[in-house]
């Protein structure tokens, strides 16, 4: 008799498709590819850790694989791609789910360096998965998925984070420009709005030290009490990706138990 997480593997919502998930060596990004993984998909984890890409990877070693990748680099966009090609023939998905944010503070005490990496990686990564996975996708003449990880703070910012929300309020826009432009290749372009998840990054994002007081603060507005999840955002990953959502582009969820109400 099968195990259940052997019946879970034998999903079918995203069978004979490929998809490249950056930052997928954890956090968000492992469970957007292991859920992918589970419904069919062969997945490339994209990601600058090799320790934690290949762990995931090795998860469902027959449709995942590793590949080292800056974001912000073209080159290893090329790499990506053309590695993806050679091994599965096509490419169907593409999750930018990479990005990176300085620690909250006073506006004024972030640095240069802290604002251009945050546009580098944030934004600046979303136009060279453009420049490369859309003409794949094109060439292909089945249409694909593209679907980018945006923040809350892109259309509900607050102090503290400005330019990091900023950044993710251009990735939210650029979704929208791209969907408009691609529709009619049958390339569906979404954004998802996260709240601040439980994956390490608490303090970082919130300016407090990660403890359950701290936790009980930062939830006073959220309606449904919790941080958001790795698994709230895999799902609508998962649906965003499949055929179910082929007539869904443009869009941008507030997977953010309500916050941004």
């Amino acid at each position: 008799m099968a195990s259940s997480s052997e019946l879970k593997i034998m999903g079918n919502r995203l069978k004979d498709k490929v998809a490249i998930v950056t930052g997928g060596g954890s956090g968000f990004g492992e469970a957007i590819a292991t859920r992918f993984s589970e419904e069919g998909c062969k997945v490339v984890i994209a990601d600058m850790d090799p320790v934690g890409g290949q762990r995931v990877a090795g998860v469902h070693p027959h449709t995942m694989m590793f590949i080292k990748m800056n974001v912000a680099n073209e080159e290893d966009w090329e790499n990506v791609l053309e590695i993806t090609l050679a091994k599965w023939g096509r490419v169907d998905i593409c999750v930018n789910n990479a990005g990176t944010s300085y620690k909250n503070k006073p506006t004024l005490e972030v640095t240069e360096d802290e604002f251009d990496k945050v546009f580098t990686v944030n934004v600046k990564s979303i136009f060279h998965s453009v420049r490369h996975f859309i003409p794949n996708v094109i060439n292909q003449g089945e249409g694909g998925s593209m679907i980018n990880i945006a923040s809350i703070g892109a259309t509900r910012p607050r102090p503290g984070l400005v330019w990091y929300n900023a950044s993710k309020a251009a990735v939210y826009n650029a979704t929208k420009g791209l969907a408009a432009e691609y529709g009619p290749k049958n390339i569906r372009i979404n954004s998802i709005c996260p709240l601040l998840a439980g994956t390490g990054l608490f303090s970082t994002f919130a300016g407090m030290e990660d403890t359950p007081e701290n936790r009980d603060k930062f939830l006073f507005n959220v309606p449904l009490g919790r941080l958001c999840t790795p698994a709230d955002v895999a799902n609508y990953c998962l649906y965003l990706a499949s055929d179910e959502a082929k007539f869904i582009t443009g869009t941008c969820l507030e997977v953010d138990g309500g916050r941004g109400i």
